[in-house]
């Protein structure tokens, strides 16, 4: 893909810190225009830092990035005309009104007037909050609230939202409009980069994604080819009791097609090749060893077995911090 039809390209990136921690290791990818883009990772990836530094907010030790064909080193004022951020942390004020924190957020960019005033009319009505437009923040509901944060980030017409995990904390009714409010801004030509960690948020919204893993890129495409990289299916066991890890590691280890073995608490994981055909000798091997199965899913695979595929372990366990 040429680059004007590029959002974001990013190449090389490095970046230690004072205290010797390296944070970016050679971080490379791409994000087309007008799509939603998935950057995963566990807290420590290095998701934080890549954000920064498309952002502006830091530099990068060596390797180039480009934001809506601006470089980030050569050219940053450029770069944050064209971008918009909405932090994880909500930045509206809850003693002012909707449509005042739109307004002032307007003016900060430069912008008033009746064009002003009808934008905020618009984003207030795109996002369903007309109706509390003139009620202060602090009596919004936590969903009302994330509304008016991403709203935020659109007044200035944005060509890129960044999103950090835009729906923690919301219930599913509030997560579900946000979703769709996330999916709309990519048809109208908006590129949104999301960092999340709700593994089927971006299986949903994202049409590329990169899991970045201890500063590394380990996995880079749309959801689906990386899934369908994986080939059989995933099995998931849960036993009445937990087992010992290399009981059941043995247990499975001559069993044909099996792979991929995760073993955390009473449940394990497992991909299995023509999943329907083995998957009854996988569990004719694990009674035979003395583990008995309570219950077992046979599913498609899925984009935590991507992260185990290419980390070596699963994004949950490193979220659960199982495994550090």
């Amino acid at each position: 893909m040429s680059g004007e039809n590029l959002a974001i390209e990013v190449s090389d990136l490095a970046k230690t810190y004072p205290n010797g921690v390296c944070a970016l290791d050679g971080v490379t990818f791409s994000v087309p225009s007008g799509t939603v883009f998935g950057l995963l990772g566990p807290n420590g990836a290095g998701k934080s830092t890549t954000v920064k530094i498309l952002t502006t907010l830091t530099r990068p030790d060596s390797g180039t990035a480009r934001v809506a064909g601006c470089d980030v080193l050569s050219d940053p004022a450029q770069v944050r005309r064209h971008i918009g951020c909405v932090a994880q942390s909500s930045g509206v004020d809850p003693a002012a009104t909707g449509r005042e924190n739109l307004v002032l957020q307007g003016r900060l960019y430069g912008l008033g007037g009746g064009g002003l005033r009808e934008h905020v009319d618009d984003l207030l009505e795109r996002f369903g909050l007309s109706d509390v437009a003139g009620r202060l923040v602090k009596t919004y509901s936590g969903g009302m609230r994330r509304k008016l944060d991403v709203a935020m980030g659109l007044v200035h017409q944005p060509r890129v939202l960044f999103l950090d995990e835009p729906t923690t904390g919301l219930d599913p009714e509030a997560r579900a409009e946000l979703w769709r409010e996330i999916a709309a801004m990519a048809a109208t030509g908006i590129t949104v980069v999301l960092t999340t960690h709700y593994l089927e948020e971006a299986d949903e919204l994202a049409g590329t994604l990169a899991i970045l893993d201890q500063g590394k890129v380990v996995a880079h495409g749309t959801p689906e080819s990386l899934k369908k990289a994986l080939h059989g299916d995933s099995v998931q066991v849960l036993l009445n009791e937990p087992p010992e890890e290399t009981a059941a590691r043995n247990a499975l280890s001559n069993v044909e097609g099996v792979h991929d073995i995760v073993v955390s608490g009473r449940e394990i994981g497992a991909r299995v090749d023509a999943g329907a055909d083995n998957a009854p000798a996988l569990l004719s091997a694990l009674e035979s060893a003395g583990l008995r199965v309570a219950s077992v899913t046979l599913s498609a695979p899925t984009l935590d077995e991507v992260y185990l595929r290419h980390a070596g372990r699963t994004f949950r366990s490193v979220q659960e911090g199982h495994i550090r």
